[in-house]
């Protein structure tokens, strides 16, 4: 079996770690890639092809991990050659997942759901073809929610308003913390009732939100266009915050 790539980020990455098969290969390009993934494809067991059209031919199983702006263009450029699944990966709303549907035949909606470098990230996957992907199960966490491709979009769209615009509140929380001379203090209550690795854990999470500031509110504006019908006040304040810090 063949697993391809579209994007080659820490997503792809880390699954290419945690799939750990003889009886599978893995194949990406470095068309057009930053000097970054190119070194990321070089230091994992993939082999490169010379373009991404070459990796959807010939992939038996072929995965779009890039971004929620790109997942749709992508789809469109290079589904039509994918012959075996198409497994989007990308942190996309259910109406952009049924315009991919549109154009490709056996497409897979998923999501990952905890940091895929951790030791127990959890796979969703929803689609007719879903339950052709149960044997990932053998490497990761595979839970197959249904067999309509959006599901796993729309729970993927709702776990991200949670943290993300939990994520915006403590950023602003630590913030004013900060400018009163209160960081340190802050954190070491929030602790009592957090747990002890609270502010490890929190600081990171502010790094991590910060520096993917422009992904992440791409995510949120994901979300707000497909609930438009309902209350949004705190992902809307949440992207507004994370907007602030994108150069």
């Amino acid at each position: 079996m063949i697993i391809g790539f579209i994007g080659f980020g820490k997503v792809s990455q880390n699954l290419v770690s945690i799939i750990g098969s003889d009886d599978i290969d893995f194949v990406t390009s470095a068309e057009n890639r930053s000097f970054e993934t190119i070194d990321r494809i070089e230091k994992s067991n993939v082999e490169a092809l010379d373009t991404f059209k070459e990796v959807a031919i010939k992939s038996d199983i072929l995965i779009s991990a890039t971004s929620p702006k790109n997942a749709l263009g992508v789809a469109r450029q290079y589904g039509k050659y994918a012959k075996g699944i198409y497994l989007d990966l990308n942190n996309i709303s259910p109406d952009t997942t049924f315009e991919i549907s549109r154009s490709i035949e056996n497409l897979v909606d998923g999501a990952i759901i905890g940091k895929i470098d951790s030791d127990s990230p959890v796979l969703y996957l929803s689609g007719e073809k879903a339950s052709s992907l149960e044997f990932l199960n053998d490497f990761i966490q595979t839970k197959i929610i249904s067999d309509k491709a959006g599901d796993a979009s729309k729970l993927k769209l709702l776990r991200s308003s949670y943290t993300k615009a939990l994520s915006a509140l403590l950023i602003e929380s630590a913030e004013i913390a900060k400018s009163n001379g209160l960081e340190d203090e802050f954190f070491d209550m929030l602790s009592l009732t957090e747990g002890d690795d609270f502010r490890q854990k929190a600081l990171s999470r502010i790094r991590n939100t910060i520096s993917a500031s422009k992904r992440k509110s791409e995510e949120l504006e994901e979300i707000i266009d497909y609930f438009d019908e309902n209350e949004l006040i705190m992902v809307k304040a949440a992207s507004e915050k994370l907007s602030r810090y994108q150069p």
